[in-house]
């Protein structure tokens, strides 16, 4: 934007301070307040980010908060994006962007209707690598796709659930390993292959102690006749790097973790976006900790707000971006017979 903008964030978890570098990063923007929702913690708070921190009413009413980051439990998310939008605040909204469709669409409505931006931190498509495996695949080079693959092999213990009493919950966590973790690689197979049109699921909570599941798999069907599953855990200690996989009539991508394991065209097809070179990096990343993701993405995601806000248009990831994700899960626990406030 041309005049140097001011971030507010809502909520102070761990996923605040992501947003707090990502603000930090940005030439033309400064962090000016944070939100909690306990009176009694704000001078700790204030003191950890350096800025006020404050009830939300008072955070709204504030001139010189142009944008709000939610970070929030994302069962509060519509709720808060509709109250800031109402405000006329900018908004980045963590994901899940809500936890039911009907949600979503009250945001959507309310950022239109009030003439306001809506992004949703669903911060791996901005990230380099992704950018260039979705480039090569809308220039045709894996040719028409026909399988997808996700697998989540990660680790949360009873321990990181219980950090929080929302986490695990149906109410405001929404789901488990889908919903909380697995939601980026979902929302990156549906970025490469379009919305599925049939889903088949089994789940289960199997290990640890919460309402929501621990462990899924999916088969999904596109409009095309492509296929693609997904399978996830919370339960494979030590935790591993996911897996995104991506084939077609001529060629596949292999992603582990943040890396290219391959990336292979068969022979005579052109390459329109030149292969990226297989790493042989395979770190579990956030497979065995949640803190084990890099601070660019999220860098990336404001920075497009930023300037999609000063262009006078929407950022690329969206509302509707942000629910096509959360319609594919809700679609998928429903095969489950998962979902609700009385889970299973």
């Amino acid at each position: 934007m041309s005049k140097q903008v001011g971030v507010a964030i809502l909520g102070t978890g761990m996923v605040a301070d992501y947003h707090r570098q990502a603000i930090e990063a940005q030439d033309n923007a400064q962090l000016v307040a944070v939100s909690h929702h306990n009176p009694d913690k704000f001078a700790d708070i204030s003191a950890r980010f350096g800025v006020p921190c404050l009830s939300y009413d008072n955070v709204l009413r504030r001139d010189d908060v142009d944008v709000i980051c939610i970070c929030t439990p994302s069962g509060q998310h519509a709720e808060q994006t509709i109250q800031a939008a109402t405000a006329g605040k900018h908004i980045l909204v963590e994901k899940p962007m809500a936890l039911t469709l009907e949600d979503a669409d009250a945001m959507i409505t309310a950022c239109d209707n009030a003439g306001v931006s809506l992004g949703v931190a669903l911060q791996r498509r901005a990230e380099p690598l992704f950018q260039q495996i979705k480039a090569a695949t809308n220039a045709g080079d894996l040719g028409d796709l026909t399988l997808g693959v996700v697998t989540i092999p990660y680790v949360r213990d009873d321990a990181y659930y219980a950090q929080a009493d929302w986490r695990g919950t149906w109410a405001l966590d929404g789901g488990g390993v889908l919903m909380n973790q697995g939601i980026h690689l979902v929302d990156l197979l549906v970025w490469l292959m379009g919305d599925p049109v049939k889903v088949q699921a089994y789940a289960d909570t199997l290990h640890r102690n919460v309402e929501v599941e621990d462990t899924l798999v999916a088969s999904l069907k596109f409009a095309n006749g492509s296929l693609a599953t997904i399978t996830a855990t919370t339960t494979a200690a030590p935790g591993f790097a996911h897996r995104l996989e991506v084939y077609g009539t001529h060629g596949g991508i292999q992603v582990v973790g943040e890396s290219v394991s391959a990336w292979g065209l068969a022979a005579g097809s052109p390459a329109h976006i030149s292969p990226i070179r297989p790493n042989a990096n395979t770190e579990a990343g956030s497979g065995g900790d949640p803190r084990g993701i890099k601070p660019s993405g999220h860098i990336q995601v404001l920075r497009e707000l930023l300037t999609s806000i000063d262009a006078g248009q929407g950022p690329s990831i969206d509302g509707p971006q942000g629910k096509r994700s959360l319609k594919t899960i809700l679609d998928i626990y429903a095969a489950a017979g998962l979902g609700g406030p009385n889970g299973k």
